[in-house]
């Protein structure tokens, strides 16, 4: 090969390589949304009056969304193109954002955590696989790794923005959605050059539970084993994480309050780049370790009234969340026929939040009953109980294949 084709070559590969990176930005851009609210709930708290359980459940309403958008957004994806999928979900980012600025009630909250929940059940399923067509075959791994890094770094980025905000800035809760309003707008920008990808393999009804094929069932339940208990940790310490430092260990620094989200979440995007050539069994079995060992620490923050082994176990919770998420979608994004992709990453992501929006729902309600704390040791025990029987099974299921 002479030396002006292999310039033109590598050129080729860096413009594919920025085209799967640039393809993950609406991923970044909704993510951010799901979390910028965490620092701000405990001024809506004071604003509009409502206890801890109350506040479980406007955080879960986002749950709730994201569960009602899963079931068809996959097979729609699938079906008749990604952007049919993606444009409406930033829409009704753009709609959340309106209703946060605004908000002054509790059902307003509800109404925008469940629009938020749309957006990013619709970004899920179409953008991660959306990813992957700009990937093509030769480049699988790297789009797995950028749109699962892509959805890590606005889990991170989101509250460390708005707690910053929320305590330098006047007005934050209409300054922050006004600038993540932006972000959504450009983001609007890159669905446009998108491939409008159409599977014909994609066929029965439009409207069920989205689901995986038969002979990639095993790998589904692979991925649950670690995600749901990763998941689900990650949601308890954003749903209650702001109450646990205010109520246990005296800090009602927003800053504070958005920093340790974005600890844990910036462990869990940058531990995907030291891990990304890992098999995937692998990176499932270390995650259920590390969502274990990051729930236990939670239990002995929450005794010693330490804002340091909190933030380790935020740590921990976001390496082990993060490698689920990379393993799981990984582990789909090689074995799942490309017509049933998108599909199969709802399904994933659906069974997913499920449990992590249930169960930290009623530890808010089991809050205000018994106290912060005692509720916080029990879902960490539950948590990292189900996260060591994950171990067992990713093991035994490695050992098959």
């Amino acid at each position: 090969m002479s030396a002006v084709q292999q310039t033109g070559t590598a050129r080729h590969s860096r413009s594919g390589q920025r085209s799967v990176w640039l393809a993950a930005w609406p991923l970044t851009a909704v993510f951010m949304l799901s979390n910028a609210p965490t620092p701000m709930f405990v001024l809506w708290q004071h604003r509009i009056g409502f206890g801890t359980g109350t506040l479980t459940v406007v955080f879960a309403s986002y749950i709730g969304g994201l569960l009602v958008a899963l079931p068809v957004a996959g097979v729609l994806s699938d079906r008749y193109g990604r952007r049919t999928v993606l444009v409406p979900a930033v829409l009704s980012a753009l709609l959340a954002c309106l209703l946060y600025a605004t908000a002054g009630s509790v059902a307003a909250l509800i109404a925008a955590r469940l629009l938020t929940g749309l957006a990013v059940g619709g970004v899920v399923a179409a953008g991660m696989a959306a990813v992957s067509d700009v990937g093509g075959p030769d480049r699988r791994r790297q789009a797995s790794l950028a749109g699962s890094v892509a959805m890590g770094a606005g889990l991170a980025s989101g509250p460390l923005l708005a707690g910053c905000a929320a305590q330098l800035l006047p007005a934050p809760t209409v300054t922050v959605f006004v600038a993540e309003a932006v972000l959504l707008l450009s983001a609007l920008l890159v669905i446009r050059t998108l491939p409008q990808v159409r599977r014909n393999g994609a066929g029965g009804s439009w409207l069920r539970m989205p689901s995986v094929p038969r002979p990639n069932r095993r790998d589904l339940l692979a991925g649950l084993a670690a995600y749901m208990p990763g998941m689900t940790g990650t949601s308890f310490l954003l749903a209650l994480g702001p109450s646990m430092l205010a109520d246990l260990l005296g800090t009602t620094n927003r800053i504070v309050a958005g920093g340790s989200a974005f600890v844990m979440f910036g462990a869990s995007t940058g531990v995907q780049f030291f891990v990304s050539r890992w098999r995937p069994h692998r990176l499932l079995a270390v995650a259920t370790v590390a969502t274990a060992a990051g729930m236990l620490l939670v239990i002995l923050a929450v005794h010693a009234e330490s804002i340091w082994l909190l933030l380790a176990a935020a740590v921990l919770a976001g390496t082990g969340q993060g490698m689920g998420q990379l393993g799981g979608f990984s582990l789909l994004n090689a074995r799942v026929p490309a017509p049933r992709l998108a599909e199969s990453n709802a399904a994933l992501s659906a069974w997913g939040y499920l449990f992590a929006g249930i169960l930290p729902v009623g530890t808010g309600y089991l809050s205000d009953a018994k106290g912060i704390g005692f509720s916080a040791s029990l879902l960490g025990l539950v948590v990292a109980g189900a996260a060591l029987l994950g171990t067992v099974f990713v093991a035994r299921l490695a050992r098959q294949e």
